[in-house]
């Protein structure tokens, strides 16, 4: 069954708000020094608004991701707490926080792609040189079979003449032709 535009449209805008507040609360109130520097990328929400998986991106090594995921759990409670208090809702949903590993994904996979064009270009060129050399024997090839043709038609032009010389009691080839 499709989920009506209102609702929709409700839970984005909260999850857009938790979003901000969660950020503005990590940056500033938070005093774990297990948290190290963090953007908060994404809060996704249930349908049923019940439970939300917060997204951060931490700057820093995976032990540094690992401690600022145990200080943001650590910190739960709190955060929802001030969450309830600033957003003055009756509910508010379950918050559980991962790492978000979006961008190194996306830079290795940029990493990857200018690896292959790279390759693709080098065997481009390779390739462009194996077609200009095709292109110049196809050009040779073609040249050489256009001196053949001039060859025989020369040949037969002078075995012609030679025949039409040499036999003048014959008729000439113009007039057994008509």
């Amino acid at each position: 069954m499709p989920e009506h535009r209102a609702r929709e449209h409700h839970r984005n805008r909260l999850a857009e708000t938790l979003r901000e507040e969660i950020a503005i609360i990590i940056e500033g109130e938070l005093n774990d020094p297990r948290i190290g520097s963090t953007t908060v990328t994404e809060v996704a929400l249930a349908p049923g608004g019940k439970s939300g998986h917060v997204y951060v991106a931490v700057v820093g090594t995976e032990e540094e991701e690992d401690a600022t995921l145990e200080g943001l759990v650590a910190a739960r409670g709190y955060i929802r707490s001030q969450l309830l208090e600033r957003m003055g809702v009756r509910h508010l949903p379950d918050l559980a926080f991962h790492i978000d590993r979006s961008e190194r994904l996306s830079a290795r996979m940029d990493q990857i792609l200018t690896r292959v064009a790279k390759r693709t270009g080098k065997s481009k060129a390779r390739q462009s040189k194996e077609d200009a050399a095709k292109a110049a024997a196809a050009k040779v090839a073609e040249q050489e079979a256009i001196l053949a043709t001039v060859k025989v038609l020369a040949k037969a032009d002078a075995y012609s003449e030679k025949n039409l010389i040499r036999k003048p009691g014959k008729k000439s080839a113009d007039k057994s032709e008509r």
